[in-house]
């Protein structure tokens, strides 16, 4: 018996910035995981992450990330993922700027 598809989401870093994106369903990379494409079909997913990889000018290191839905969008299952979101852990810059003023 096959085991049920987990849904995923595509992310890379942007190759500028380094910043952790997502794709969205309308083609954008954003870097708000809440935005991301949630992928419910497997051979949609391998499809989107060709696309992804196809992008080499904007970003780098794609893959396909497990994730579920959400009340706001789609959250991440693993702790990698979860940590990801939440930008670099170097306090200075990134997602994390803002709470380093606290």
């Amino acid at each position: 018996m096959s085991r049920a598809y987990t849904p995923k989401v595509v992310t890379a870093n942007a190759l500028i910035e380094g910043d952790v994106v997502y794709l969205t369903a309308d083609d954008r990379w954003t870097r708000d995981h809440a935005e991301a494409e949630l992928i419910e079909d497997e051979a949609h997913a391998q499809l989107r992450l060709l696309k992804a990889g196809h992008q080499r000018n904007i970003v780098v290191g794609a893959y396909l990330a497990d994730a579920r839905r959400g009340p706001n969008g789609p959250e991440p299952i693993h702790f990698r993922e979860a940590f990801r979101t939440r930008g670099p852990s170097n306090y200075a810059h990134g997602k994390q700027e803002g709470a380093a003023r606290v």
